[in-house]
C-alpha cells in the first residue's frame, strides 16, 4: 500500500497539475470506482475549478470552489496519471477528470481498491485519524497516550492510522528497526525512552524516503530498505539475520540480533 511519502509525493504532482484549473468532464471507468462517484456527482463536477490539493495522512483531499472536496484514496495499487486529454489512457484508468486547458489527470489502480468521493461543503473528508507522521503534533507524549491502552504489539498499532497517520506496514518496520524496538513488544508498554526514538526514527525513514522518490515495489527503492523484504539477509548494523513473522496478516520484517526485546 502506498504510505506517506509515495502519497506526498503523488500530491505534490496533482497539485502542480490541477490547482486553479476548471474540470470540463469528469467520469469513471469502473463499477467500484462508480459507487464511490456516481455519474450524476461526476456529471456535477463540470464547472468546478480545483483551488487546492492536501493530504492527510495517506488521504488526499481536492477542495473545490464551492467549498465541496473530492477525498482520493489509493488504498493497495492507487497512483495518479497526468497527461493530455487526447492522450491515450493508461491501463486500468479508474476516474478520469479532464480539464479547461486541456490536462488529463486519471485515478489507475489495477485492484480498484482505491477511489474518489465527493463531500459537501462541512463535511470531513477523510475519517478520523491521528496525528500526521510528519506533524509537529506527532511527538513521544501524543505517541505514548495513543498506545496507553493497546494490548497488541507495537508493529501492527502503528499501522492504525488512528495512531499516526501515514504510517503502513513497510515504514514501520522499517521505523522500528532504526530505533531497535522489538516489533513484537507490547504496544502499551512503550516508556519515554523508547517512544522517543520511535518518534525520531518514524520521521527519518519519511523523510529519507521523500527525499528519494520511488515505489517501494521498485528494485531501487528495496534496495533502500533496512529489513523490509530481506528475509535471510545479513543485518547491515549488526550482522544478524533479518526474520520474518505475521502480524495481524501482514508480513513483519526485523533483525532477530539488534532488536531484541
Amino acid at each position: 500500500m502506498p504510505e506517506l511519502p509515495e502519497v506526498e509525493a503523488a500530491v505534490r504532482a496533482l497539485r502542480a497539475a490541477v490547482v486553479g484549473r476548471t474540470i470540463r468532464d469528469a467520469h469513471t471507468r469502473h463499477a467500484a470506482a462508480r459507487r464511490a462517484l456516481p455519474d450524476d456527482v461526476a456529471a456535477a463536477l463540470t464547472g468546478r475549478r480545483i483551488v487546492g490539493v492536501t493530504r492527510m495522512g495517506k488521504h488526499q483531499a481536492l477542495a473545490l470552489d464551492d467549498g465541496s472536496t473530492l477525498h482520493a484514496h489509493f488504498r493497495m495499487t492507487g497512483d495518479w496519471d497526468v497527461g493530455r486529454a487526447d492522450a491515450p489512457l493508461p491501463p486500468h484508468a479508474r476516474v478520469v477528470l479532464t480539464f479547461d486547458d486541456g490536462v488529463r489527470v486519471a485515478l489507475v489502480d489495477p485492484r480498484a481498491l482505491g477511489g474518489i468521493t465527493w463531500h459537501a461543503p462541512g463535511q470531513a473528508p477523510a475519517p478520523a485519524l491521528g496525528p500526521d507522521a510528519l506533524d509537529d503534533a506527532f511527538d513521544a507524549a501524543a505517541l505514548r497516550a495513543a498506545l496507553r491502552t493497546r494490548r497488541t504489539a507495537i508493529k501492527p498499532a502503528l499501522l492504525d492510522q488512528r495512531v499516526v497517520a501515514g504510517v503502513g506496514n513497510i515504514y514501520a518496520a522499517e521505523a522500528l528497526w532504526v530505533a531497535r524496538i522489538d516489533p513484537r513488544v507490547a504496544a502499551a508498554s512503550l516508556g519515554p525512552a523508547r517512544a522517543e526514538r520511535l518518534v525520531a526514527a518514524i520521521r527519518s525513514v519519511m523523510r529519507d524516503a521523500l527525499e528519494t522518490p520511488g515505489r517501494y515495489q521498485d528494485g531501487e527503492a528495496l534496495e533502500r530498505m533496512h529489513v523490509y523484504g530481506r528475509e535471510g539477509e545479513p543485518c547491515t548494523r549488526c550482522g544478524a539475520t533479518i526474520r520474518r513473522i505475521v502480524q495481524a496478516g501482514r508480513s513483519t520484517y526485523f533483525c532477530g540480533g539488534c532488536q531484541r526485546r
